[in-house]
């Protein structure tokens, strides 16, 4: 389960994908990540979400790792 909060302006930036800097649409989404029902509101983490404008490439990347 992911809800978006908040977008950033598209931003350019290197894509695995394309091998060359293109523009990207960048938001932050908090994510559940415990497969179980039980206390998942303890389980959310925020994500750094990136696509690609060119070929639609998706990544994201956990922002709290500790």
């Amino acid at each position: 389960m992911a809800t978006q909060n908040s977008a950033f302006s598209e931003t350019t930036e290197i894509c695995d994908d394309c091998g060359e800097s293109t523009p990207h649409d960048v938001s932050i989404e908090i994510q559940t990540e415990s497969k179980k029902s039980e206390n998942t509101e303890f389980s959310r983490e925020p994500y750094r979400v990136t696509e690609c404008l060119e070929c639609g490439e998706t990544t994201s990347k956990r922002m709290n790792n500790a």
